[in-house]
Formats: structure tokens, sequence, C-alpha cells
């Protein structure tokens, strides 16, 4: 039948109307009910680095940038020597997979320390000397939001590790309207081992590339991250067990001065680093080990990685005080100069040793006993009464994992505050993790690695448990180290007064369910570590 021109295109009008009603409905209920699923402006939002344009996602409102090249491929050629800068490009360049990581062997899954923190999570976006790569998480582009940066660098001593999937920088992101960093560097022997007694002044800083690494990240931070809505004026830097090892070390370079403006090392302190000769001899049982000879030195750079890591001389390679790129121990005989107006958190948890023995057999009170008298001698029953007499319901294993901890990782903790708050500058905050992970029900404490996911502000790591309390706790900490990345104090709501450290008060705040600032805790046995 025939319709008037304008009643057919009143009726397609109509028709379009009511489609594009039921689209938008559609679209609106599905958003109430799927959130992400919502219309939004930009939801593979573009930016600009000095290198060229990438390509990233929108998460739920977080801009998620993931795999982004800050140095140049470290093969060849390249390999032992300084970090060079990408070269530019011209093509919007997609940055949506983590990068590889960094030449290392895998972590063990049926290791009961490696289920409990995903440690064998690492190698899982691939392992390459193509590594020198970061991720970014913010809450908006090019707005001059003028956010705080944390940038976070990855433990694992300087051997395994990387800044990948484990490490998700959204929910920090979004509870401190911050911008989040996570890098992978070069670790090992390809990022730590000193081949200048070999090849000479050509492979100078071969044993120090794994820190140049992040020097050459952080100059990334500084020169990118305004397009990312981040000050490169106020950035810092945090890191667990090697990650505060590196950072301890960055504090002491020269280099590294003004690319970050706070830190935190946590379970990490490093006072001094191991001697330069111990690493040299390592490079020449390596090279013995690969019957490359010493006159042939550019023969290490041909040979593939997997030969190197499978070598048996492959370990035992870390950062060393060689005069130039890092002048002196990081904080002996006193704090670094260099960085005395950054302030810093450090920190450890209660039964921070206890990664020791996670897989072993409940110890018993005889194993104990026994343990002490064959580790500290004649001093070993003193030293034992002592901690029953502090913690008269712990476990045996607990009083192991304590000892421990306060022989080693708590005594740096507490030189590194002391020399850091004898400066006057920079202030100090210490604090102690008391929380107990429920990993393994509970039974191995605040062990190493159970306040990582709490600053990230990331309840559902298995080491934490994502349960009630764990997201108590994430929040609790994670607001913390928000405040102190925003003004210098981590002082907030979320806490009682936490005063810097000083040889006075020793202030440390006890992160548990109800946190509570104490000066100077368990004095007799700081006070024990002292005099041994």
């Amino acid at each position: 039948m025939y319709k008037p021109e304008h009643l057919e295109n009143s009726v397609l009008n109509r028709r379009e109307f009511l489609k594009q009603t039921s689209i938008l409905g559609a679209a609106a209920a599905a958003s109430a009910i799927f959130p992400w699923s919502a219309f939004a402006a930009d939801r593979f939002p573009v930016v600009e680095t000095i290198y060229g344009k990438i390509r990233g996602m929108d998460v739920a409102g977080i801009k998620t940038f993931r795999g982004i090249h800050y140095g140049a491929n470290t093969a060849g050629v390249n390999r032992f020597m300084p970090p060079i800068k990408p070269k530019k490009w011209t093509d919007i360049v997609d940055a949506f997979a983590y990068g590889p990581a960094s030449p290392q062997t895998p972590g063990n899954p049926a290791d009961g320390y490696t289920q409990a923190v995903n440690w064998d999570t690492h190698v899982k976006s691939g392992v390459s000397e193509d590594c020198l790569v970061l991720n970014v998480w913010s809450p908006a582009l090019n707005d001059g939001g003028n956010r705080p940066v944390f940038f976070y660098i990855h433990g694992g001593g300087f051997t395994n590790g990387s800044g990948g999937a484990l490490f998700d920088g959204d929910p920090l992101s979004r509870l401190g309207n911050a911008v989040v960093v996570t890098v992978n560097h070069r670790i090992g022997p390809m990022g730590y081992m000193d081949l200048s007694q070999i090849g000479g002044s050509k492979f100078a800083s071969s044993g120090l590339v794994g820190q140049l690494d992040l020097v050459a990240a952080l100059e990334w931070v500084r020169d990118n991250i305004t397009n990312f809505g981040g000050n490169p004026g106020n950035v810092m830097l945090f890191g667990q067990s090697g990650g505060g090892a590196k950072i301890s070390t960055l504090m002491a370079m020269p280099l590294a001065k003004g690319l970050f403006h706070k830190a935190a090392v946590q379970s990490g302190s490093t006072i001094t680093l191991a001697p330069r000769e111990r690493n040299a001899e390592q490079a020449a049982k390596l090279f013995d080990e690969l019957k490359i000879s010493k006159s042939k030195i550019k023969d290490i750079q041909n040979v593939s990685w997997t030969s190197i890591l499978e070598a048996q001389a492959n370990s035992g390679f870390s950062p060393f005080v060689d005069g130039n790129i890092i002048p002196n121990h990081p904080f002996d005989p006193g704090a670094p100069e260099v960085s005395a107006d950054v302030p810093l958190i450090i920190g450890y948890t209660r039964e921070d040793a206890g990664l020791r023995t996670l897989s072993a057999s409940e110890l018993t009170e005889e194993g104990l006993k026994k343990w002490a008298q064959e580790t500290y001698q004649d001093k070993g029953s003193n030293i034992l009464n002592l901690y029953k007499k502090v913690y008269p319901n712990a476990s045996p294993f607990l009083i192991q994992s304590r000892i421990r901890t306060d022989s080693t990782t708590r005594k740096r903790a507490t030189t590194m505050a002391e020399r850091k708050a004898a400066q006057n500058r920079g202030a100090a905050y210490l604090f102690e993790l008391d929380w107990a992970s429920p990993s393994f029900e509970g039974r191995f404490g605040a062990t190493h690695g159970t306040d990582l996911g709490l600053v990230f502000g990331n309840p559902r790591d298995p080491i934490a448990g994502n349960t009630p309390e764990a997201r108590k706790m994430a929040n609790i900490v994670g607001s913390a180290f928000v405040a102190f990345a925003k003004t210098g104090s981590p002082n907030c709501d979320k806490i009682p007064d936490w005063k810097p450290y000083s040889a006075e008060n020793r202030s440390t705040m006890i992160f548990d369910l109800e946190c509570r600032a104490v000066n100077d805790p368990t004095k007799e046995l700081r006070l024990l570590w002292e005099t041994m």
C-alpha cells in the first residue's frame, strides 16, 4: 500500500526511536547489573610519551598500561652494558600485556611459601632479555591531577621476581587517587655480575646495570608521568625484601638523586653491600665453567642466557661499592647524605625470618632447644629463656622465628632508623607488622611478605587471605602509605599518632587489627642483639 513520504518517514523515525530507546535501556540495565559494561567515553585511552603514543585499557575507571618499554633490548652487544633508551615509534603501540621478566629460573609451585605468595607467577608473562618494561595505573590522564606516584621495586633478592602480574597496582591507585608504577629490571648475573676485572673499562659498570635500569625507569617516570596524571616531583619508592635492598642502595646513588622524594623499605633494610671481590671471584668461576677465555670477553655476550643460568656459578651476584656509581655503603657508617632530605618508612614483620622453614615439620620444644644451642652455643639457653619470658604463650616455631627476625631483619631495620634519624633531615618512621597471615591456618604468624599486599591496598593475595580482617588491614596499612606519599607523614584517621623515630623515643607503629604506637617495644630483646 502506498504511503505518503512524510508518513513513511514518520514510521521509520518511530521505529528508529524505539530501537535506540531499547538499546539505551538495555545498556542502562546492563550497567546497573554489570558496571564494567557501561558505555565509557574512552575504553582504550591513548597517551603520549616522549617515545610515541601508547594505548591502554580503562578498567572500571583506572587507566591501565602494561609492558611499556623504558629501555631497549639488553641482549647481544647490550648485555652487561648500561641501559639504552628505546627507539621512538610512530604508530600507536598497545600496552595491554605485562612484559617479560628478566632471565631467571621459576619458583617451585609445590613449595609451601611459593604457594603462599604466588612466587611462581613471575615467569608466566615470559622470560627474556628484552625485559626493561614498566606498568602504570592511574585514575585519569592529562588532567593536571598532580597525583603522588608510587614506584614499586620487586623483591626476590637480586636473582628472582618481576613487577608483573603478581603486583596489581589497581587497588592502590583507587585507594589513594594515585599513580602506581611497577617495573622489571635486570637481575642475577645479567644485572649484577662484575666483569670489570676481566673486561676492563668497557665492562666497568656491568655489575651494577640492574641498579642503572632502575635509574632509567625513574627517568622515564620523570619525563612521562605528567601525562598519566602524576606528579614527577612527588615520587615514592617502595619495595619489600630484595626490593627494599635495592631501594636502600638507590638511596646511596648520586645518579638517583632528585628522581624520588619519599621511600619505604619493607623487610629489606641494607646497611652494607657484599664485597666486590666475592662478585668478581664468582664471575671468574662462571667463565671457567662456560669455557670462555678471559681474553675473549665479548663471547659472554653471545652465549645464550639459558646457558648462563644453568651454570653452577650463576649465583651470588649483588650490588657492591664501586666508588663511582655507588660511592659508599648504603647506611654505613651513617645514612647517605645524597638522600638525606628524603623521608623514609622502615619496617619488618614480627615473624619475618620464619619463611625459611614454612614447609618444615612442626618444631617441638626439644627441637627448639637443640637449635638454640647449635646456633648460639653457650648463649643459647639464656636467649631462649628471655624469649619465653617475653612471649610465654608462643609456639616453638614462633619463638624461633622471632629470634631469627630480631637478630637479623629487625636489627638492620633499627640500625637504619637510628642512622636516618640522626641526620635530622628527612624523617624516619619505623613499623612492625604483628597481624598474622591466615596462610597455613595462621601457624606461621606475620611471616615474610605478609605486609606486601597490604601496602598495595590489596587483600586478595594468598598470604593475606582475602578475609574481612585482611580487608581491614589493607585499608589501614594502605591508607598510612598513601598519607605518607602525599604529605611525607603516614598519619591518617586509620592509625594512632605515629611519631618520627628518634634515639630518644624509638617510636614504632605496631600494625595489627588494633594498631598501637609504642616507644621501644620489647626493649630487652633489642638490647640483647645490640650486644651480640
